[in-house]
């Protein structure tokens, strides 16, 4: 059976070089490229109470999310399986879950080591340090 890895993917320039890492190291793996929608992102504004407003921007994420799975896909060698899968949650723990179930078959985590600059860029690096921390497969963290 071959390596089945995660590659959570936020289309960062860590991210990518995650995935370009994966597919390097792994290039006969089945990759499932995981995007996490946060709700916690969706906002707070006058338009976030708009019933309809969630609906628009849950559907703008899911969007999002499948054109980051098809810029990957056409970085893929034609040697890796791709799945994708989108979660909503928080995202080290949705990760840590996600990667703990075994209906999922991971035995490995390829990650950025954070997913955005700035000054959000120390917090979100604590998303990698929580999910090497509690990950039940080894994991990789990418710079």
């Amino acid at each position: 059976m071959g390596k089945r890895i995660c590659i959570p993917v936020d289309g960062s320039e860590q991210s990518d070089e995650a995935l370009a890492f994966a597919f390097s190291e792994h290039p006969d793996a089945t990759v499932t490229l995981l995007h996490i929608i946060n709700p916690a992102r969706a906002g707070y504004g006058a338009q976030a109470g708009l019933p309809s407003f969630s609906e628009e921007w849950y559907e703008e994420a899911e969007n999002a999310a499948e054109e980051l799975f098809d810029e990957a896909r056409e970085r893929a060698p034609d040697t890796v399986t791709i799945e994708t899968a989108v979660e909503v949650g928080q995202p080290a723990r949705t990760i840590v879950e996600f990667v703990a179930d075994e209906a999922n078959d991971i035995d490995h985590v390829v990650m950025g080591s954070h997913g955005r600059s700035g000054i959000s860029r120390v917090l979100l690096g604590s998303v990698a340090e929580e999910v090497v921390r509690r990950s039940p497969v080894p994991v990789t963290v990418v710079r």
